[in-house]
């Protein structure tokens, strides 16, 4: 079970840290990834941890912006977010990517916390 939180209401510029805690199963071997989705449009991919070297990886819009980290000791994965801009207001889901698959679909992601809402104003 994975359970996110940290969004809130934050002005564009500002920051936020959103934190996904695990349960019931270890991520220190699991590929941990963040989506975003707004109303109308599929899930998006942000961000991905892998723990076998390689990355993290991000999408484009977000890099030098968010950043990914996790805390194996306490089982959770974290996604600090920057100098938000509008753009980045989204429901944020983080994910455990099954045994093998593309980082950047959700299809290859088993697991879902239920997501936490960051809205930035401008």
């Amino acid at each position: 079970q994975l359970q996110a939180f940290g969004g809130g209401l934050v002005q564009a510029g500002g920051s936020l840290r959103l934190s996904c805690a695990a349960s019931g199963r270890t991520i220190s071997r699991s590929v941990m990834g963040w989506f975003r989705q707004t109303p109308g449009k599929e899930r998006e991919f942000v961000a991905v941890s892998t723990w076998y070297g390689g990355g993290p990886y991000y999408t484009d819009s977000v890099k030098g912006r968010f950043t990914i980290s996790r805390d194996n000791a306490k089982n959770t994965v974290y996604l600090q977010m920057i100098s938000l801009k509008p753009e980045d207001t989204a429901v944020y889901y983080c994910a455990v990517r099954g045994e093998s698959g593309n980082y950047f679909n959700t299809a290859s992601y088993d697991y879902w916390g239920q997501g936490t809402q960051v809205t930035v104003s401008s």
